[in-house]
C-alpha cells in the first residue's frame, strides 16, 4: 500500500541554498521511492497571512514552481498544484472551522507569540492579529486532510499545527463519521538528519538574518559572491584551519561525497587558505546546482509552460477533492432532497445546449503553434505540444478529428495516455481523462 505524503511551500520569497538542501533535495528524492504518493502544494492562500505585496505573492509563486521543477520534481510522477487552484480546499476549511473550538487556536505558536509581544509593546493582546493568522492551523489542516494525506514532513516548530490537525480530524470524525473515519489522522514525519545550512555569518541560512545564499537568482556569479563574504577566523594560510568549526566545512559537506568531504577536511587542517577553501566551494555548489540554474531560466522565461503544469496539477488533484467533497457535505447534512436541478440550472442548461467540444488555436509568446480542445462547459481536455509550423498544428487538429481517432493515435505510456501523428507527440493526457477526450472526439466527429 502506498504512503501518502503532503508538502506545502509557501509562496512569499525566492529559494535559497539552505531551502534547497534542507527541504527541496529530500522531498524530491523522497517523491522518487516506489511506495510513495507524494503530492506537493503552493500554499499561496497562506502567503496572504504573512505578506501583502501582490507582486511579491506572484513572483515567488513563479520562482517556487520553477525552482522545484528545475531541481528534478516530476510533475508525471508526483502531484504538484496550486492551493488556491482547488476550490474544495477553503469550502473544507469552513467545514473544518465549525467544528473546531477557539480555545484550541488560542493555544498555536504563532497567535501566543504575537499576543506576546503585543503584551510586552502594552498594546491591546490582539492589535495586528488577523483572522489568517489566528485560524492558520484550520487552513493547513484542510489542506492536509482534503487529501487523507498519511505523513506530512514539518520541521519541529510545526509540529504543533499537525497535532491540531489531527485533534480537528477526530472531532469531525465523531460527529459527522457515523461509525466510519472520513479522514484518515495524519502522522508528523521530523527528518533530523536533512541539512541545516549556516548563513554568511554563522547562524541558520535565512532571509530573516539577510544571511543567505543565493540558489538559481543572480546565476553562478551571485552563488560566488555570497560565498566569498562568509566570515572566517583569522588563521592565514599555512595555518591549520579547525575544520569541524568551519562554516564553510559543513556547507561543502552538504553538497559532496563522504570521500570529497573527507579530502577538504584535511586540506582545511593542513592549512589550506581560506580563499581557496571558499574557490572550491562555490565550485562544488556549482558541480550540483549548474545544470539546474540552465533548466530554471528556461522554465522562467516561459511562464505558460508552468501554468499548463500547475493546471495538469490541479485537475489531477481534483480528481480527488470534488468526489471527497461531496461526500463530506453528504456528512454533515448538506445534500439535495431530491434528484431535481438547482435555481439556475435550467437556464444554464439551456445556454449550453447545443454547445459541442472544440479547438482552439494560439501562438505561444515563442512563436511556436499550440491548439487547445475545449469541452461544451468550457473544461480544457487536451493541451497540444507545441509547432514550429502552423500547418502541422493543423494537420494534427484535423487528424483527431477523424472517426476513432484517440483509438488509432494514441497509447498508454507510463501513467499518461500519449497521442502521436507521423511519430510526433501531439499531446499527453492523464490515462483516467481519456474517456471524456473521447466522448468529445466522438461528438465532434458526428
Amino acid at each position: 500500500m502506498n504512503t501518502r505524503v503532503l508538502t506545502g511551500i509557501t509562496t512569499t520569497g525566492t529559494p535559497h541554498l539552505g531551502n534547497y538542501a534542507g527541504a527541496i533535495r529530500p522531498s524530491i528524492q523522497a517523491s522518487t521511492q516506489p511506495d510513495v504518493d507524494a503530492f506537493y502544494f503552493m500554499a499561496d492562500y497562506h502567503a496572504l497571512i504573512k505578506c501583502e505585496d501582490p507582486a511579491r505573492i506572484s513572483r515567488s509563486r513563479l520562482e517556487i514552481a520553477a525552482t522545484w521543477l528545475a531541481a528534478g520534481l516530476d510533475p508525471e510522477r508526483v502531484t504538484f498544484y496550486r492551493q488556491s487552484d482547488i476550490p474544495e480546499i477553503p469550502e473544507l476549511c469552513w467545514m473544518l472551522c465549525c467544528v473546531t473550538a477557539k480555545g484550541l487556536m488560542n493555544r498555536a505558536h504563532a497567535y501566543k507569540a504575537a499576543v506576546d509581544q503585543n503584551v510586552a509593546r502594552n498594546v491591546d493582546e490582539d492589535d495586528g492579529v488577523t483572522m489568517g493568522l489566528f485560524s492558520y492551523p484550520v487552513l493547513m489542516a484542510a489542506d492536509i486532510l482534503m487529501f487523507n494525506a498519511n505523513k506530512v514532513p514539518v520541521g519541529r516548530d510545526q509540529i504543533q499545527h499537525l497535532e491540531m490537525a489531527r485533534d480537528i480530524a477526530q472531532r469531525f470524525n465523531h460527529l459527522y463519521g457515523q461509525g466510519k473515519d472520513l479522514f484518515v489522522l495524519p502522522e508528523v514525519q521530523v527528518d533530523d538528519d536533512v541539512a541545516t545550512l549556516p548563513g554568511l555569518d554563522g547562524r541558520k541560512m535565512s532571509k530573516s538574518y539577510d544571511n543567505t545564499i543565493p540558489l538559481f537568482e543572480g546565476g553562478s556569479a551571485a552563488m560566488r559572491a555570497a560565498v566569498m563574504r562568509i566570515v572566517t577566523d583569522s588563521r592565514g594560510p599555512g595555518e591549520p584551519k579547525d575544520a569541524e568549526g568551519s562554516h564553510l566545512y559543513t556547507l561543502y559537506r552538504a553538497f559532496a561525497s563522504a570521500d570529497q568531504a573527507a579530502a577538504f577536511k584535511q586540506a582545511l587542517e593542513e592549512g589550506m587558505a581560506w580563499g581557496e577553501a571558499k574557490k572550491q566551494l562555490c565550485d562544488r555548489i556549482d558541480a550540483e546546482i549548474g545544470p539546474m540554474r540552465e533548466r530554471y531560466s528556461e522554465y522562467i522565461a516561459r511562464p505558460e509552460r508552468i501554468e499548463e503544469i500547475l493546471q495538469a496539477g490541479a485537475q489531477k488533484a481534483r480528481r480527488l477533492a470534488v468526489p471527497f467533497i461531496e461526500q463530506l457535505r453528504e456528512a454533515v447534512g448538506l445534500r439535495r432532497h431530491v434528484s431535481v436541478p438547482a435555481v439556475g440550472d435550467e437556464q444554464a442548461a439551456g445556454k449550453s445546449k447545443g454547445k459541442v467540444a472544440r479547438f482552439v488555436s494560439f501562438r505561444d509568446a515563442d512563436g511556436s503553434f499550440r491548439f487547445r480542445l475545449i469541452s461544451g462547459d468550457g473544461t480544457e481536455l487536451l493541451l497540444s505540444e507545441a509547432f514550429a509550423d502552423p500547418k502541422a498544428a493543423g494537420m494534427a487538429i484535423k487528424a483527431l478529428q477523424q472517426p476513432d481517432a484517440l483509438q488509432e493515435l494514441a497509447q498508454q505510456e507510463g501513467e499518461q495516455l500519449v497521442i502521436r501523428l507521423e511519430g510526433q507527440k501531439v499531446a499527453g493526457i492523464a490515462a483516467d481523462a481519456a474517456e471524456q477526450l473521447r466522448a468529445a472526439l466522438e461528438s465532434m466527429a458526428s
